[in-house]
């Protein structure tokens, strides 16, 4: 790998407090600090928070960081404003990334040669928002019999479950939308990428695994520009509880979770990108920006 450098030409990202990579490095330099208590809008901390570690179906900790709202044209992508609905935030945020990486290298309008032989590997967790709704979705058949051994009226069983299960309705539309490696699919979809796209999951080594994999891709010459970083969106009641029960989070009001005296972990959306090739090729190419 030392006599083999690789160059990172390009780079985007979407963090808490930080819409693009220059409010990220801007907030780093005057040390920000985006740990937040969870927004109303995500959900409700009084329906899952609770100080005991133990308590039932609750989590201790009720800080994160959290994405702010991105305005996205479908029309941009080609995408139909009628599927949005059923495609995961992170599949639509992914393509801002991706797009505004590509662009920061230079290669906002690259010949197809080039785009031919490049591709896209991404850590994604096991996270999909639209999954967690979809899934509860599958739960009236129990809501039903609750609700009959409760002895309501069938015309108050049969309205309260159609309301349960209005939000969303299963169908084919929806698998796309759904799936955490179509992450990686809709960019190369939609960017016209002809290299390898795919996505890993290794916990919290995931992007690292991503940019390992790219790079293997570089020097084995099955690429020659690579799109590489990790995509997470997904700080849900399910994950809270998850890393609750473990338990792994950090507790207090001010957790500083790389900190030499942490005691545990903190959870925040956010998504970032590389665009890498091999070091000389970079030097040769004239809008190569190697950061």
């Amino acid at each position: 790998m030392a006599n083999r450098p690789i160059a990172v030409v390009g780079m985007s990202s979407l963090f808490p407090d930080a819409p693009n990579l220059n409010q990220y490095w801007d907030n780093i330099i005057n040390k920000i600090d985006s740990i937040i208590d969870v927004p109303e809008s995500r959900w409700d901390i009084d329906d899952y928070y609770d100080v005991d570690a133990e308590a039932p179906d609750k989590t201790y900790c009720k800080k994160g960081g959290f994405i702010p709202d991105i305005d996205f044209n479908p029309i941009e992508f080609g995408i139909p404003p009628n599927i949005l609905e059923v495609t995961d935030v992170t599949q639509l945020l992914g393509l801002l990334v991706a797009k505004s990486a590509m662009e920061d290298a230079g290669y906002a309008d690259a010949e197809t040669e080039v785009l031919d032989a490049t591709g896209v590997i991404l850590g994604v967790t096991a996270g999909m928002k639209l999954l967690g709704s979809l899934t509860s979705r599958l739960q009236y058949p129990v809501w039903e019999k609750v609700l009959d051994a409760a002895e309501y009226p069938k015309t108050t069983q049969n309205r309260l479950s159609k309301k349960l299960k209005k939000p969303m309705s299963w169908g084919k539309k929806f698998i796309p939308g759904m799936l955490g490696n179509v992450i990686a699919g809709r960019i190369a979809n939609r960017l016209n990428l002809g290299g390898t796209n795919c996505t890993v999951d290794a916990a919290f080594a995931s992007s690292l695994s991503a940019m390992k994999m790219a790079i293997s891709d570089l020097l084995e010459y099955r690429a020659d520009m690579m799109i590489a970083g990790g995509v997470d969106a997904d700080n849900s009641p399910m994950m809270y509880m998850c890393f609750s029960k473990t338990p792994a989070f950090t507790s207090g009001e001010n957790p500083r979770p790389f900190d030499q005296d942490s005691g545990g972990v903190m959870i925040g959306e956010g998504l970032g990108m590389v665009v890498l090739k091999r070091l000389e090729d970079a030097e040769r190419t004239v809008t190569a920006f190697t950061h």
